[in-house]
């Protein structure tokens, strides 16, 4: 493909009709060429999930949720090409979200587990402020390859490579309808908001786009050289599939 990507992680808590993650829904992302999947605040929205988190290595869970949480706190995932080791942790923010335990003292512990051949670190924080996201690019900056935000739906334009090497991004943006309001039906949206009637804010269907974040990073010490924004919509999409075919 046009990128040659070694590895893909995806975040996929909102995968199960906008809301958790379904076992079927994990292996179809898996054989569509996922490499890990990383969730957040709507986790354990859907219980059959349960099985997964506790069995499958290409999963994590934020790694600041308590000890006795399904799911493992990083996982260790081999690049597709070269077979590096690249670790994958989740960590979810505290401004604006669910109570939970420090993220900074969760990623220093974790940290301190990895095995010293993972010298690629990938961190998934998925948290609604940007202030929040920045103070942790910012505290992580050396210590791993990258930290790449989640959560708010809507890319940033601010991707980075930090003074220490490490790769920053507020938020990568959202793969879904774009003719929505965060992926959902403008219409239920505005009805309930407009009227405080409570509606079924169904998952939109039109604009359907992928949006993410490439990082370019050396594996021998896990600095990253490169990070960009891409943006494939169903016209590119048809460009790659038509060069793919021939």
């Amino acid at each position: 493909m046009e990128e040659e990507l070694d590895l893909v992680v995806a975040n996929a808590e909102n995968a199960a009709g906008g809301s958790g993650l379904t076992p079927t829904i994990y292996h179809e992302l898996i054989s569509c060429g996922v490499d890990c999947i990383t969730m957040g605040d709507h986790i354990y929205r859907r219980h059959e999930i349960f099985s997964v988190l506790e069995t499958e290595a290409r999963i994590v869970r934020p790694a600041n949720f308590p000890a006795e949480a399904p799911g493992r706190e990083y996982t260790l995932i081999s690049c597709q090409t070269n077979r590096e080791t690249v670790a994958v942790i989740s960590l979810l923010g505290r401004v604006f979200m669910k109570p939970v335990d420090c993220p900074f003292q969760a990623a220093d512990r974790v940290l301190s587990q990895i095995p010293p051949e993972a010298k690629s670190i990938l961190v998934d924080f998925h948290a609604e402020a940007t202030s929040d996201k920045q103070l942790m690019g910012r505290y992580l900056d050396g210590r791993v390859t990258a930290v790449l935000g989640t959560h708010t739906h809507v890319a940033t334009a601010d991707e980075q490579i930090l003074p220490g090497g490490t790769a920053f991004q507020c938020d990568v943006g959202m793969t879904g309808p774009h003719d929505s309001i965060l992926g959902r039906r403008i219409d239920r949206v505005t009805e309930t908001t407009m009227t405080f009637r409570p509606t079924h804010f169904e998952v939109a269907s039109g604009d359907v786009r992928i949006h993410g974040t490439v990082v370019d990073f050396d594996p021998a010490d896990g600095r990253a050289s490169n990070i960009r924004r891409i943006v494939i919509d169903d016209a590119r999409a048809e460009r790659l599939a038509a060069a793919t075919r021939a």
